[in-house]
């Protein structure tokens, strides 16, 4: 009798073990995805699946924006449907988001096809970045001279750090990572004027003016004009002098439809127009800076 009470108390603890076993590694799936645990049933806590439509569509814009997919080109549904292991509702509900965008035109009963380039909607981005980067760089150039030296140092240590990367990647002639560079270091500036929003905001206006921008990039002359730029950029934070930061971040985006201009010769069939923009050809100077 004690003996059969001894191994039912034995298998009582070894189920316990097991479901305590059994526990930890639900536990440890958890983590793994994203969902805690609080002492109870195992729950899920903000964990939101990407909708297929959502990859699809970055996807797409990422081929249209890089010029992987240049502008004319044909966009087929059932193709990018098969390519991507889904039904043809997801690639649609992408194509209509980036029709949008204004990135594809869609003619009903003949097909979908990679927009052409609009110089007025360039402009009209440039009209939207440059309000909100002079911004964001004052408030940035502010902050650093509110700190203390050692502070400010490390506030601008990363646009420094962005500026080496894109040095080494225009010397190994690596477009695409200089690309990448480029872009981190816009957006470390609207963070360190405590507005990483604005990037968001910035980045979904100024596709039509990457298109282009991806063009410019094989000329090595460009490339360290951008470098030059960025770099007064760069001094005058970490001086934090923000009427100098703002003039320097004025001039830099100035310099981007002057940029443009050859490449309505060289590229007709990419442009929606074939007429450069009225001020295209205009150097941008440093603007006058009013302080209140």
């Amino acid at each position: 009798m004690r003996r059969a009470s001894r191994e039912g108390r034995g298998a009582v603890d070894e189920a316990r073990k097991d479901e305590s076993r059994k526990d930890d590694a639900r536990k440890d799936d958890a983590r793994k995805i994203g969902i805690r645990s609080r002492g109870g049933p195992v729950r899920i806590e903000n964990v939101r699946a990407i909708p297929a439509s959502a990859r699809i569509h970055e996807a797409l814009r990422e081929k249209i924006i890089s010029m992987d997919w240049t502008p004319g080109a044909a966009v087929q549904e059932k193709q990018i449907a098969l390519a991507y292991g889904v039904s043809r509702t997801p690639v649609r509900e992408a194509v209509l988001k980036l029709a949008d965008e204004r990135l594809v035109d869609i003619f009903p009963q003949y097909g979908t096809f990679v927009s052409r380039i609009s110089l007025p909607s360039v402009r009209d981005a440039m009209v939207i970045r440059q309000s909100l980067e002079r911004t964001a760089v004052r408030e940035a150039a502010l902050k650093v001279a509110g700190a203390t030296d050692k502070a400010g140092k490390g506030l601008v240590a990363d646009l420094k750090a962005l500026l080496a990367r894109q040095r080494s990647s225009h010397k190994a002639g690596d477009l695409a990572a200089f690309h990448a560079a480029d872009e981190a270091f816009h957006q470390a500036i609207a963070d360190l004027a405590g507005h990483p929003n604005i990037w968001r905001v910035i980045r979904q206006e100024k596709a039509q003016v990457d298109r282009c921008r991806l063009l410019t990039l094989p000329s090595a002359e460009r490339r360290a004009s951008v470098i030059a730029e960025h770099a007064a950029i760069v001094d005058a934070l970490a001086a934090g002098d923000a009427d100098a930061a703002e003039a320097a971040v004025a001039v830099h985006l100035g310099r981007v439809i002057p940029s443009i201009a050859g490449l309505v010769e060289a590229y007709p069939d990419y442009f929606a127009e074939t007429e450069i923009l009225a001020d295209a050809a205009e150097e941008p100077s440093a603007p006058r800076i009013r302080t209140l």
